[in-house]
């Protein structure tokens, strides 16, 4: 593994990529719920939309065939 001099050192001179790991692992869990929770919202806009597509052409599609 390559050398990285901006990386964390441990007071003995050694890299300590322990350190790294765990506070990238604590960003993303700490983002993973942000993330299922938007997803979730997004796909119920979604699908409140298409329903209202969907009812917008049936009452087209209603409106011409009776006029």
């Amino acid at each position: 593994m390559a050398h990285n001099p901006h990386a964390p050192q441990n007071p003995q001179g050694g890299n300590d990529p322990a350190g790294s790991t765990q506070m990238f692992r604590a960003f993303v869990d700490d983002a993973a719920p942000q993330q299922q929770e938007s997803a979730r919202g997004g796909s119920r806009v979604g699908l409140i939309v298409g329903v209202v597509a969907v009812v917008a052409i049936v009452a087209a599609v209603a409106w011409l065939a009776l006029s």
